[in-house]
């Protein structure tokens, strides 16, 4: 065990200073990739994450996250195997995109409101695009084609919820956590009313949390930009790896590698640039999807672009790390379910391609035009109410679902 412990650190020794070296002989291509990684987080990541990152450690405070975790707890258990206060982590993660499941996650282990099973599952199939890039970078900025997002939203969102079923396998002998057990003196009070024990567990959550409102927003603000930070230097650094990769045409062995299993699919040698680029940076991935050859079928590309976006790149993955490293979560599991859902995703799209054309027109001229070469910033400006209406279309899904639980229980009782 000692040896493999200083091989380990041995090899990591080595790549670092590898790249040390690397940066020293392209320090021109580093700058260059450095701002760019910059340019992406400020204009798009910080204006993105930030907001949700202070609503979600508001919510969590006031007690609105135990509130919809006790009405979803029915539903979320006997479907995901996760308590119903994941169903807030699952519209969240979704409408906001990676990496708000894992802190949202991170945030529910270190309240014991789930266990490290339970969390694994969740962090998997919460790791989503948010609304905000999927439409307005991918679709309309890299593939000038807004009618596209249909397909790329029912590829990536339908195989995440498809992989939160598949999931539910993952740590089968592990004990489920107890429905808001911190909770459980108020949830005996109030009856079998399960509105009445929400709003009893919503209360007994801010009474426990006990911190003026003033506090807690100084205390999310000042954690939430922390998190942006850590976030941002990752973007940053990744940026910077895969420039002086490219510049020492190291990149090129991954390029033969992808290449020979691309052959095996018959997908065009070309989008191997795509999936090299993707599987490092989501951003650089699927633009590169987006821009390749005229002559590759569109096919193809939103496929390559889907697989893309759903493995998200080692960068997100860097930054999932960085999040979850206080809890004892662990990082296979949620490598795996990254994986399956990329190859799930690119699989998809080539099933529902035919079935959606029809549907292409109509959202192409729904979605606005949009100006692809002014700042990433027009891109939040244009797509903000994609977001919020994907967390409230995923809620009002949630809440029906739940309804629809009762009326045929008692339909079903009726009968009887």
């Amino acid at each position: 065990m000692l040896l493999k412990k200083y091989a380990a650190m041995t090899l990591v020794s080595a790549l670092l200073l590898c790249l040390l070296l690397l940066m020293l002989a392209f320090p021109a291509e580093v700058f260059r990739a450095s701002l760019k990684g910059l340019s992406i987080w400020w204009d798009v990541l910080f204006p993105a994450l930030f907001p949700f990152f202070v609503i979600s450690e508001m919510m969590l405070g006031i007690g609105l996250v135990h509130f919809f975790g006790t009405l979803l707890d029915p539903l979320m258990r006997p479907v995901f195997r996760i308590p119903g206060i994941g169903g807030f982590v699952v519209a969240m993660g979704f409408a906001s995109g990676y990496p708000i499941g894992a802190k949202l996650t991170s945030q529910l282990w270190e309240q014991k409101l789930i266990n490290r099973e339970e969390g694994e599952r969740l962090v998997s199939f919460t790791t989503s695009s948010d609304p905000i890039f999927l439409i307005g970078a991918v679709s309309v900025g890299f593939f000038h084609d807004a009618g596209l997002a249909g397909i790329l939203a029912a590829a990536h969102y339908g195989t995440a919820m498809l992989l939160g079923v598949l999931m539910r396998y993952h740590g089968r002998k592990g004990e489920p956590s107890s429905p808001l057990a911190a909770d459980s003196a108020a949830l005996s009070k109030a009856g079998s009313n399960i509105w009445t024990r929400a709003f009893e567990t919503m209360h007994a959550s801010r009474m426990r949390d006990g911190r003026p409102i003033g506090e807690m927003l100084k205390q999310a603000v000042s954690s939430s930009l922390q998190l942006v930070f850590v976030l941002g230097g990752l973007v940053v650094l990744f940026s910077a790896v895969i420039e002086v990769m490219s510049s020492a045409h190291i990149m090129n062995i991954f390029y033969i590698g992808i290449n020979a299993v691309l052959q095996q699919f018959d997908v065009p040698l070309p989008l191997s640039h795509a999936v090299v680029n993707g599987i490092f940076e989501v951003t650089l991935g699927a633009k590169s999807a987006g821009g390749a050859g005229d002559g590759i079928p569109l096919m193809y590309k939103v496929a390559i672009a889907a697989f893309v976006l759903s493995w998200a790149g080692l960068s997100v993955h860097a930054q999932v790390v960085s999040v979850l490293h206080r809890t004892n979560l662990r990082y296979f599991p949620f490598f795996v379910s990254r994986l399956l859902h990329a190859l799930m995703a690119c699989f998809a799209v080539f099933v529902l391609w035919e079935p959606m054309q029809p549907s292409r027109s109509a959202l192409a001229a729904f979605v606005p035009a949009m100006d692809v070469t002014s700042p990433l910033t027009t891109l939040w400006r244009f797509t903000l109410p994609w977001g919020v209406m994907t967390f409230a279309l995923v809620l009002m899904l949630f809440i029906l679902l739940f309804i629809l639980r009762f009326v045929v229980k008692a339909c079903m009782k009726r009968l009887v």
